[in-house]
């Protein structure tokens, strides 16, 4: 604050914007129902959604809140020379639940609780209100006690028409379409069973059909990527030594998931099937092959079409590249490797993007010296025979 003008109109306002707070989902209850009984229907689903792991609070908005409503009659409060402050300490008095103690029983101390709290109206209206003077009155003879509701203060409107709205909260860090999936099947299950069949439950607003729509998207290009880099392989190594390379991106993916939630707990960072992880398996689609086509290249060289037997030729082409391809890896990492130190709110978003390049691109050197020599070895055929007619493996 003691960096900013000292003109300003008025003082700033700092506030602390969640994302988690923010509602993922409104639903909308409304049918022939006035809107206690409404509200009934409302804070049981309330009850059953916030007990998904998934969901952080729910909150009701268009719902009466009950009350007691305590209208004293002043005539009558004067001549019985009874005050508010009377009124009020009475209720007070006996409004409570309080400790009975503790009792034995089946070897256990058992605390006993005192329940006093009052039910309805009529129990406030058969409260005895002591006078200054030694006598009593019941409230009722002095006032008019009836149930009542709060002043309205949230109102909720779908398409014209009087409902009850739950803004559906997610805990921060759960799955955002796992959440939505189950909301939809218990609401499913409780229309069959403990909603009635003209109650109508409309869902607005739900985030996680934008996020469906983005996931499917991101997963068809990295599929059609995926394809194409296949294609451009098999147009420059030919069909077989092109499916050799083309399986590391597959394997390295896996690789990368096995491992992320595992060195997660490790280092201290919560992974999760994100857009930015996403995001970054398509950015380092073209770069995990390269590393297996190196080793496959060589493999090939070296086997010289079946004049070096196959496991042979393996293993001298992994030994003969090693070196290279490691430091190839380790050039392409090592501009990401500062980003893992990305300071502010943005670092906290993108820090997957490096995360998942790293794990992605090291699992891509364990596929190459690893996998894809099983592969050559069980794949890899001479393509024609040698003068003596046979081909020598």
């Amino acid at each position: 604050q003691q960096d900013l003008p000292t003109d300003l109109p008025q003082e700033p306002t700092v506030m602390d914007i969640n994302l988690s707070d923010l509602p993922i989902m409104y639903l909308n209850i409304s049918g022939d129902y006035d809107l206690k009984k409404l509200k009934e229907y409302a804070e049981d689903m309330q009850d059953r959604i916030e007990a998904l792991k998934e969901i952080s609070g729910v909150d009701i908005v268009g719902a009466l809140d009950p009350e007691v409503q305590i209208n004293v009659d002043l005539n009558k409060m004067e001549a019985a020379q009874i005050s508010f402050n009377d009124i009020e300490m009475a209720v007070g008095a006996e409004n409570l639940t309080i400790s009975g103690g503790s009792v034995k029983m089946d070897g256990m101390r058992r605390t006993l609780n005192v329940k006093k709290e009052f039910g309805n109206a009529a129990e406030i209206a058969d409260l005895i209100v002591k006078t200054p003077t030694g006598g009593s009155v019941y409230l009722k003879d002095i006032a008019d006690v009836r149930d009542s509701f709060k002043e309205q203060e949230s109102y909720a409107r779908l398409f014209g028409k009087n409902v009850i709205t739950l803004n559906v909260r997610k805990r921060s860090g759960e799955n955002l379409i796992e959440a939505s999936d189950k909301i939809n099947a218990l609401i499913a299950e409780m229309k069959g069973t403990v909603l009635p069949e003209n109650l109508q439950v409309t869902i607005t607003g739900d985030q996680s059909d934008q996020t469906r729509v983005t996931l499917h998207d991101l997963i068809n290009t990295i599929i059609i990527g995926f394809i194409l880099v296949t294609l451009i392989l098999m147009f420059f190594m030919g069909v077989t030594n092109a499916l050799f390379v083309a399986m590391s991106v597959p394997l390295s993916m896996f690789v990368a998931f096995i491992s992320m939630p595992a060195l997660g707990g490790i280092f201290g960072f919560s992974f999760t099937m994100n857009m930015i992880v996403l995001f970054s398996f398509l950015l380092g689609l073209g770069i995990v092959v390269d590393d297996a086509i190196v080793v496959i290249e060589n493999t090939h060289r070296i086997f010289e079409n079946g004049r070096v037997p196959i496991v042979k030729a393996a293993k001298t082409a992994a030994g003969e590249v090693f070196l290279p391809v490691l430091s190839g890896t380790l050039t392409t990492l090592a501009p990401f490797v500062p980003l893992l130190f990305w300071p502010g709110i943005i670092g906290e978003f993108m820090f997957f993007l490096p995360v998942t390049l790293i794990i992605t691109l090291l699992a891509s050197l364990l596929v190459a010296y690893i996998i894809n020599r099983v592969f050559a070895v069980d794949f890899m055929k001479p393509h024609v025979e040698h003068e003596d007619g046979k081909p020598r493996f």
